[in-house]
């Protein structure tokens, strides 16, 4: 008799223990809950991420007055290095052929002092043979 109230309790503790597990993994599953673990869980990358940033932010500054220590440059104006002068009659851009055979989406202006290539005039095309069958056929 003992052994069938022990095993009895044994039941109804697993039966307790076990109900217990599928409410939590309910009340997990639900669309409340899940919403919830996602916006705490970017939440906490937003986070990590500011602070990422930060941290880098700071290392950049302490970079910066380690190289400016060793290269003296505290309390002077750092100047901007000049820019290469256009020659004249130089054009500023190139011309960029927008698909092969076509026309160069930008040329230069005829004003320009560059002298550009003359076009050559077209000379006649002689038409070719037929071969036999349909002149029209793709596969000749």
């Amino acid at each position: 008799m003992v052994r069938r109230v022990f095993w009895m309790a044994v039941g109804a503790g697993a039966t307790v223990w076990a109900m217990n597990k599928a409410n939590e993994a309910v009340h997990r599953l639900t669309p409340d809950s899940l919403s919830g673990t996602a916006t705490r869980g970017a939440l906490h990358l937003g986070d990590l991420a500011k602070q990422f940033a930060q941290d880098v932010r700071a290392g950049m500054t302490e970079r910066e007055e380690q190289l400016r220590d060793d290269l003296g440059l505290h309390g002077t104006a750092v100047v901007e290095p000049r820019r290469r002068r256009v020659a004249r009659g130089e054009p500023q851009y190139r011309a960029i052929s927008a698909a092969p055979g076509s026309p160069a989406a930008a040329l230069p202006s005829s004003s320009s002092a560059r002298t550009t290539p003359q076009a050559t005039e077209e000379t006649p095309r002689r038409a070719l043979p037929q071969r036999g069958g349909t002149p029209n056929r793709k596969d000749q």
